[in-house]
């Protein structure tokens, strides 16, 4: 080239952007900078390269000649929930077509089922009842680097906050050297029409830092495997371990085991996923106008592998992390140079320089001359889509496009099948000789034309999309092209399988049923008495579940009405509701408390039964009361956050709120015996108010070993939050008077919230409830 046309050739540009360190940029800028490019801005590039997604106007600009690292829609397998629904969706679809006891169905078994939150809260704990045994783990839907994943030990605890979900706990783990550890795959998508996917050969084992404990629910370095979070573990010798995947397979074997069977299971994981996701990647491009031609996707994937050596899918990232995260001697050289080494396959395969424009053209010899180029260009990534099998992947689409299906058999070397397409959830409407469908998925009423509802009618009749095109051709006056109407005829059918009144399937012999009916547990309203301060109130409950944690409360003091009774009941003092943010409490027709996990459920109605408890001149303490089996107490103002793991581990019995009878100037204590901490309560007993001390959980984390005395406007003001009065006024001042009165001879005490919950328990037990050390205001200014 002369010297005068290559210094006229301007340097081509690629942009950097998202909220990053500079390391995630690394290997694509070392790739580019090498065959001569230049940094740009986002408006002058050829090339971007952004960590998280771009904003809409930057995806139309792509083309085959520029390039960006992202489909619109990757939240479809990027964001956790949709990646759980867009799996379930395919399971779905391929049971209604299939049935499912189908090959393709049993495949899918490899993602655990998850809860949106708050609006499956109440699905989620009735699904926790059919398996008692079974652990949960909740996370946020759309957050990386491990933040706010947490092992529930109780699924009642489950938030009802908004973008997060539950799943079934995988708890028993694979481990290396006795610790846990996840697969870190990656996934590139580098065409959406037709569909190819491939599969890095060259990957990680990210091992926790300590060793897997089931026991040991709440340690992070056990039970996860995030190398942000096993970072912080200072015990540990290696917080940060990775094995590439080529030292992985080899100890496999070593141990005796089937490396190529697990990474088969895998390549087919992978597959699927990318499957259930493409129509709406498809759907998207088509929405924002970004040309699928300039765009592609890697994915980070994590697999966790379980003991039976069978992958589970966890995740898919988006911009998966290329910064080096172990330490040279514990993987980091490795992992540094794979890294490097994806990064520049991956720029190759999808041609980034544009050095090899795709052909225009959707005819066999086309796509196939296109697929083998690209793969030629692959480095170390390995081909998953279009499979040489293509049998086993078709019908996982809603329907294949015309180019999945002529690169399939161009790949395959053969004739496929053709779909077979049946009703899924439709509904047809039929006037003066017009068609209405009704798509019970999405909600929309079509009304297709003649030629449309031909369509229609020959499809759900058996006729597959290249048989009803011939038939419209030969039906048609004047005669039109074939090759037109099988693409009208493909599209239609298309948009039908997407919106979900057609999918792939086989037509039912007569008497063949293979519906799958799933029964959740009883989710329907009943009705209850619960006896509470001498007299019984009625409640009705929306689930076992919440029956279930109410009875385990409340034990005898809790019976179903009768239908003796149940006229009696038509007036409902209380009742927990469903709501799509968990729980609420109301009483009568007055919402009373809202977003309630079911966890909550328990604590929410004893508060509005001791605020109910109430009567005038009769305040009532929201206080615990500890009484030993030698009949001593202590009443306890617990801290709501960290107090109840401690009041959960004394001995003898510990329930929740007390009654103060004024007599003159006598006051007694009456215990009223609502369940706290998880524990179910007989009938505590009354007693005179200056025989039972009291002790405050307070303060700012100074001496958090040892209780100390507290003077009593300090108790006082602890108290005034937990005295209720009736109908949920503010207690008068004669009241608070007299409570103060009695605080003035009572033994006070208060103990740090940071106290290790041991040292209340073993404070409480020494004491046995016998007499503390007088507490007097002197002594406490002193």
């Amino acid at each position: 080239m002369p010297r005068e046309m290559s210094q006229a050739m301007p340097a081509r540009r690629f942009w950097l952007s998202g909220r990053r360190a500079a390391e995630q940029d690394r290997f694509f800028r070392e790739a580019l900078e090498a065959q001569g490019w230049e940094e740009g801005d986002e408006i002058h590039w050829d090339a971007a390269w952004v960590t998280g997604m771009p904003a809409p106007a930057q995806f139309r600009r792509v083309s085959p000649q520029r390039k960006l690292n992202h489909f619109p829609g990757n939240a479809a397998l990027t964001v956790k929930s949709r990646l759980h629904d867009s799996l379930a969706a395919l399971r779905a679809r391929l049971v209604d077509g299939f049935g499912a006891g189908h090959s393709l169905v049993s495949r899918l078994d490899f993602f655990p089922h998850a809860w949106l939150m708050p609006s499956d809260h109440q699905a989620l704990q009735l699904a926790a009842l059919t398996a008692p045994e079974a652990r949960w783990i909740e996370k946020p839907t759309n957050a990386s680097k491990g933040k706010g994943v947490r092992v529930l030990r109780d699924v009642a605890e489950a938030t009802t906050a908004r973008d997060h979900l539950v799943q079934a706990y995988l708890d028993r783990p694979h481990t290396i050297r006795g610790h846990k550890y996840v697969l870190r795959l990656y996934v590139l998508v580098s065409s959406l029409t037709p569909l190819r996917v491939y599969l890095y050969r060259q990957g990680f084992a990210k091992l926790a830092s300590e060793p897997w404990d089931p026991e040991d629910a709440d340690n992070p370095y056990s039970q996860l495997t995030n190398p942000d979070i096993n970072a912080l573990n200072t015990r540990a010798e290696v917080p940060v371990e990775f094995i590439d995947l080529e030292r992985y397979r080899a100890w496999l074997r070593e141990q005796g085991h089937d490396d190529e069977r697990l990474f088969a299971r895998i390549e087919d994981l992978v597959a699927l996923t990318a499957i259930s996701a493409v129509d709406g990647l498809r759907a998207r491009s088509a929405e924002v106008g970004a040309d699928p031609l300039g765009g592609y996707e890697l994915l980070g994937l994590d697999c966790l592998v379980d003991a039976d050596l069978k992958p589970w899918i966890l995740e898919c990232n988006l911009s998966p992390s290329l910064g080096t995260c172990a330490a040279p001697e514990d993987g980091g050289l490795v992992e540094e140079r794979i890294k490097g080494e994806l990064v520049h396959d991956m720029l190759s395969l999808v041609d980034v320089a544009g050095d090899h424009p795709p052909a225009e053209g959707l005819d066999a010899a086309t796509l196939l001359a296109e697929a083998r180029a690209e793969e030629s260009r692959a480095g170390g990534f390995q081909r998953l889509l279009p499979a040489d099998e293509p049998e086993r992947y078709l019908p996982a689409f809603s329907l294949p496009s015309l180019a999945d299906l002529t690169l399939a058999e161009a790949v395959a070397g053969r004739s496929l099948p053709r779909p077979q397409l049946v009703r899924r959830r439709v509904a047809e409407f039929h006037a003066e000789d017009r068609l209405a469908l009704y798509a019970e998925a999405s909600g929309r009423l079509y009304r297709p034309n003649d030629a449309a509802a031909l369509i229609w009618l020959l499809a759900t009749e058996g006729l597959d999309p290249d048989a009803i095109a011939a038939a419209l051709a030969e039906a048609s006056e004047p005669p039109a092209s074939l090759e037109e109407l099988r693409d009208t005829v493909w599209s239609t059918l298309g948009e039908w399988c997407r919106e979900g009144l057609l999918c792939q399937g086989r037509h039912p012999i007569q008497g063949e049923d293979d519906s799958e009916v799933e029964r959740d547990a009883e989710a329907c309203p009943s009705r209850w008495w619960l006896r509470f301060d001498a007299r019984d109130w009625a409640l009705v409950l929306p689930d076992a579940a919440v029956e279930r944690r109410l009875c385990h409360a409340f034990g005898e003091r809790l019976s179903p009405v009768s239908s003796e009774s149940a006229a009696a009941a038509t007036s409902v003092h209380l009742s927990v509701l469903a709501s799509p943010t968990g729980y609420a409490l109301a009483e009568g027709g007055r919402l009373v408390a809202s977003r309630l996990t079911l966890a909550e459920v328990v604590p929410a109605l004893g508060t509005r039964l001791l605020r109910l408890a109430a009567s005038p001149g009769q305040p009532v303490l929201d206080l615990a009361w500890w009484q030993t089996s030698s009949g001593q107490a202590v009443l306890l103002a617990w801290d709501k956050a960290t107090g109840s793991e401690a009041l959960g581990a004394l001995p003898g019995e510990v329930s929740r709120g007390v009654r103060l009878v004024f007599e003159g100037a006598q006051v007694r204590l009456e215990p009223l015996g609502l369940p706290l901490a998880g524990r179910r309560v007989g009938t505590p007993s009354p007693l005179a108010a200056g025989d039972v001390p009291l002790l405050v959980m307070q303060g700012d984390g100074e001496d958090a070993d040892a209780p100390r005395p507290l003077a009593r406007l300090d108790a006082l003001a602890a108290l005034l939050p937990l005295a209720y009065a009736p109908d949920g006024t503010a207690p008068s001042a004669e009241t608070i008077a007299r409570l103060d009165a009695w605080l003035e001879g009572v033994v006070r005490h208060r103990i740090d919230t940071q106290a290790p919950p041991e040292h209340l328990a073993a404070w409480l037990v020494a004491r046995g409830g016998a007499p503390l050390e007088e507490t007097t205001d002197a002594s406490v200014d002193a």
